[in-house]
């Protein structure tokens, strides 16, 4: 039965997307089956492993608002294991319009409960707000990883981020967990990065991840590429350090 694990944080660019790709292409590469569900209506988790959205007939959008079969949305990669639900710039108005649905909350939630039993593994790359859709995503979610950027405003809106996992925990979902805190654009020259590190370390102990996600520009490269760091150049700190974690997580599961 595959665990599910959203990836959240409603600030923008702080590596979610990034991580989402290069964690599933980790947990393939180590033979876990991973299925990744781009619920970003930017899509960039679709085209950084490799999806053309231009030619995707169904996405996330019309599992949700259509009642499209969500086997007819799977696409493969180029990675052996590795799935994924692709988004589309539709997913924008896709909240306005499940406002009238019933059990709204619930919709991701019922789309990806059938599936579980054919993967190891179900990442949801959430977009950086805290719509209906980020809340359909930690709803369905059995854990969530929160991406922390090693720069000044970092510790800014996590609070914001506590308290709407803490409504969903106590109203929609009781078996929510913090999987993680998981710091990322790390650069140990930069004192800067050193106080965050230590910051998050002391606010959040034990669920702040051993690994840490270093600034690295093969893994800026890659996505333009559409291919995961492990793909583009494996002895890559950034495909190292997503290694690193995926081993960290499955040893943690």
């Amino acid at each position: 039965m595959a665990k599910i694990i959203a990836l959240a944080n409603q600030k923008g660019g702080v590596g979610k997307t990034t991580t989402t790709m290069n964690l599933a292409a980790s947990l393939a590469t180590l033979e876990k089956s991973v299925l990744v569900i781009d619920a970003d209506p930017q899509a960039n988790a679709s085209s950084g492993l490799g999806v053309n959205i231009q030619e995707v007939d169904c996405s996330l959008y019309e599992c949700i608002i259509d009642h499209a079969d969500v086997r007819d949305a799977i696409y493969t990669t180029d990675i052996d294991g590795l799935d994924i639900i692709p988004s589309h710039i539709d997913l924008v108005g896709a909240e306005i319009e499940m406002l009238n649905l019933d059990n709204r909350e619930r919709v991701l939630k019922n789309i990806l409960d059938p599936l579980r039993p054919e993967y190891d593994y179900i990442l949801i790359d959430c977009a950086p707000s805290l719509g209906l859709i980020t809340v359909n995503a930690l709803t369905a979610a059995d854990s969530v990883i929160i991406p922390v950027q090693c720069e000044y405003f970092a510790l800014e809106g996590i609070s914001k981020l506590l308290n709407t996992i803490r409504i969903i925990k106590s109203k929609l979902n009781t078996k929510l967990e913090i999987e993680g805190f998981l710091l990322t654009m790390y650069d140990s020259r930069l004192r800067l990065a050193n106080q965050i590190y230590d910051e998050v370390k002391r606010h959040f102990q034990e669920l702040v991840f051993k690994t840490v996600i270093q600034r690295n520009v093969k893994l800026s490269e890659a996505p333009s590429h559409g291919l995961p760091a492990i793909l583009y150049d494996a002895d890559s700190t950034g495909a190292k350090n997503h290694l690193a974690l995926a081993k960290e997580i499955i040893s943690k599961n």
